[in-house]
């Protein structure tokens, strides 16, 4: 995979409050009449930016054990009841399916009363993947990785992270923040499965399994609690930070 520096971030200018947007899979439809506004297999104009939006069309898992058809309403950080402005954006992701971000180890980590905090359901953190795949439990549980061209979206606590595949900012601009490069940045271990993963402050990350270096390389991104890979052998993961503990994957570290 190309380690070519990611485009900058979309200008948010672009979502006035009286634009609406519908976007139907990879296609964007645009109620602007430039042209172009139309492409198949990719969004041909920035990705939506608004705080609040709403999801259609999507298999909603709002618990890993459950999924029906629904949609996802965001306002801020977090998940709403319902869109109370009739021209709130609109993602039309018909057929995909909208999944938590959660590792079972960080889960089993926090008391019983605060593991609901994942489910997709009003109030909880707008924190979710959109894939254009179907999604198992186990995937939810443990290892769910996507390929780019399955990933329609990213959200954390509300940020897009990750659009139609491609990261929404450069890799690295995160890590300038002395707070977040401190909580962060260096090697994490998790010696019962001979992992070390090294978060480097450009961007960058290197793991080494079983004394292999590099087995694993990409680059990542921050955002709260979260932590979003892109590898160059071309997957999505994600991860969590809790109390000094990383997880993902399946994987516990700490920082040594």
């Amino acid at each position: 995979m190309s380690t070519d520096p990611t485009p900058d971030a979309p200008n948010r200018s672009a979502t006035a409050p009286d634009r609406l947007v519908l976007l139907r899979g990879a296609s964007v439809v645009t109620m602007d009449p430039a042209p172009g506004a139309v492409a198949a297999g990719h969004a041909s104009m920035p990705p939506p930016r608004a705080d609040t939006f709403v999801v259609t069309g999507v298999h909603v898992r709002t618990r890993p054990g459950t999924v029906a058809p629904g949609e996802l309403h965001v306002v801020g950080k977090r998940l709403g009841g319902g869109p109370a402005d009739p021209r709130v954006e609109v993602i039309g992701a018909d057929g995909a399916h909208a999944v938590p971000l959660l590792v079972d180890s960080a889960v089993a980590q926090l008391p019983p009363a605060r593991r609901g905090g994942y489910d997709l359901v009003p109030g909880n953190p707008a924190t979710f993947a959109v894939v254009r795949r179907p999604v198992t439990e186990a995937q939810v549980r443990t290892v769910l990785v996507v390929d780019p061209r399955d990933l329609l979206a990213v959200w954390v606590a509300g940020h897009l992270e990750a659009w139609d595949g491609e990261p929404t900012r450069t890799a690295g601009e995160d890590v300038a923040d002395p707070a977040v490069r401190a909580a962060w940045v260096g090697t994490w271990e998790d010696p019962h499965h001979g992992l070390l993963q090294h978060l480097r402050p450009d961007g960058r990350y290197s793991e080494t399994r079983g004394g292999r270096a590099d087995a694993y390389t990409g680059r990542y991104w921050l955002h709260e609690d979260r932590i979003t890979y892109l590898d160059d052998s071309g997957f999505w993961a994600f991860g969590q930070l809790l109390d000094g503990v990383l997880h993902h994957a399946g994987f516990v570290m700490t920082r040594r």
